[in-house]
């Protein structure tokens, strides 16, 4: 009775909240980590640089995010953009979909969103729908900071883990993709009612304050609701306008320019061997 109770007061909450705030917004910061594996050839250097090499390369993962919502509108942009990896002489590390510059636009009234992209120099704007989220809510709860949360899931299936540059195996990276089911975990609070959350989460009663989707880890660590200075949130006008499935094809496309350009030919040296391993 009294978890009834607890969950009917929260329900009426949100509902008052949202009728009498017209205006609603906030911010949100958002800590992300993806884990990759990575291992490098260690015999064409030291220790020292070998453990920085590793650091630099995993601090590529370690973002922080902004969200600045209202109740039908969202823009996700990277805080402060991370400069890139450079060890040793003309060494240079360059990941894929890091960009520092790119902004998320959704609007989850009209279940559309506009994705900004500076990819290899080159601006693409993604124009889409909003696709349907299957959450399961459960009953189980926490609290991240002072917000009370539900846990939510879904499942969805993905790529298995792979080698996306690796110079002792040139045919590893050319294998067609194996597909694993994964759960995705949430979690979101009814005290902040909005149906929208962190990069491409949203759709559950409340704004999702921390996401586990295999070896991504996203965490809210900051919130700021109503700010004294009113937030714009304007969608995204520059780039090339292509939906997901283009971008998607075109992304494929330079992955394999790009690998085939590093790719060490026999009787060739080109330095260290480097590999890692991205599971989605």
């Amino acid at each position: 009775m009294t978890t009834i109770i607890r969950v009917v007061v929260l329900a009426l909450t949100a509902v008052f909240t949202a009728v009498n705030a017209q205006d609603f917004q906030g911010v949100a910061t958002y800590k992300t980590q993806r884990q990759v594996d990575i291992k490098l050839d260690s015999t064409k250097m030291n220790d020292e640089m070998h453990q920085k090499m590793i650091a630099m390369m995993k601090k590529q993962f370690q973002k922080t995010f902004t969200l600045s919502f209202n109740k039908e509108e969202s823009v996700y942009k990277q805080e402060e953009a991370l400069d890139k990896p450079n060890v040793g002489s003309g060494f240079n590390i360059q990941i894929m979909g890091t960009g520092g510059s790119d902004i998320l636009y959704k609007n989850t009234k009209n279940q559309r969103f506009v994705d900004q992209k500076d990819t290899f120099g080159k601006i693409f704007l993604v124009k889409d729908s909003i696709e349907g989220i299957e959450w399961k809510l459960g009953s189980e709860t926490k609290y991240i900071g002072e917000y009370q949360c539900y846990k939510a899931t879904y499942t969805k299936m993905v790529e298995k883990p792979r080698v996306v540059f690796n110079s002792e195996n040139e045919e590893e990276g050319e294998k067609e993709p194996e597909m694993e089911e994964r759960t995705v975990t949430a979690w979101y609070t009814p005290q902040i009612p909005v149906n929208n959350g962190p990069d491409n989460y949203q759709g559950l009663p409340g704004l999702i304050l921390e996401v586990h989707d295999g070896k991504l880890t996203i965490v809210c660590s900051k919130i700021v609701l109503n700010p004294k200075d009113k937030i714009d949130i304007k969608e995204p006008e520059k780039g090339k306008v292509v939906n997901q499935k283009k971008y998607e094809e075109i992304m494929d496309k330079k992955a394999k320019e790009m690998m085939e350009r590093f790719r060490p030919r026999k009787g060739r040296d080109n330095g260290e061997s480097i590999e890692i391993r991205i599971g989605g």
